[in-house]
């Protein structure tokens, strides 16, 4: 069963996303109003899953979000960025620090049970609204960041067919059926390119494809 750890400092949404996953027989091991709380929380109860708010009072979404993977015991807990905002730099910074995918408030109870199970089993999940706008504004050209693109040339061909793929929004079973290798075979390639580039999450990974070039937004890989 998944251990999950709400955090948002309206006591209303918190709730109702607490009354949610319970009822789709989500163990819901805590609740917090605030980063710092969330921090404690995640510490303690070392949930698979949190949904995190990003304004909060105190300490943000992304300081808590930073925090909780760097204080984290393998396995690091799995953070789902919640937000009311369809274009937030905020957003992306919390990407940047290591959380795995991001929902619209408003997206409804399906969308969300399904986006906790993605980041849950391991996945990225991003709203589809939202991902395009973030791209097409923070994505920089490859010549723009010199020192990725040394670093992608440390990668194995298909580490990096499987990273462009990552990028692309494609999940793991999906990457398989494309590129004809089994899933736990797409894992490790991964991992691998994931290891090499210092990265923390698959969020980190899709954020530094298009940073360098890899992939473009609006198209494929170069």
């Amino acid at each position: 069963m998944t251990r999950a750890l709400v955090v948002d400092d309206q006591f209303l949404v918190r709730a109702g996303l607490v009354a949610l996953l319970r009822a789709a027989g989500i163990d819901v091991v805590g609740e917090a109003s605030d980063g710092e709380e969330a921090v404690a929380q995640a510490a303690r109860t070392r949930p698979d899953v949190i949904l995190m708010d990003i304004r909060m009072p105190g300490m943000s979404g992304i300081a808590a979000t930073e925090r909780i993977l760097a204080q984290a015991e393998d396995p690091a807990p799995r953070i789902l960025i919640l937000t009311t905002f369809d274009l937030d730099e905020y957003v992306y910074s919390a990407l940047r620090a290591g959380a795995s995918g991001f929902l619209l408030k408003d997206a409804g109870p399906e969308r969300l049970l399904t986006a906790v199970a993605a980041v849950g089993g391991g996945d990225t999940l991003f709203a589809p609204s939202v991902t395009r706008r973030l791209v097409e504004s923070f994505a920089r050209p490859a010549e723009c960041s010199p020192h990725l693109s040394s670093d992608l040339e440390a990668l194995t061909a298909r580490e990096t067919e499987v990273l462009k793929l990552t990028a692309r929004g494609l999940s793991n079973l999906e990457i398989s059926d494309h590129l004809f290798i089994s899933e736990a075979t797409v894992k490790t390639h991964l991992n691998r390119a994931m290891s090499k580039l210092d990265l923390a999450s698959r969020a980190q990974a899709v954020v530094l494809a298009y940073e360098s070039g890899l992939v473009t937004p609006g198209g494929g890989g170069r």
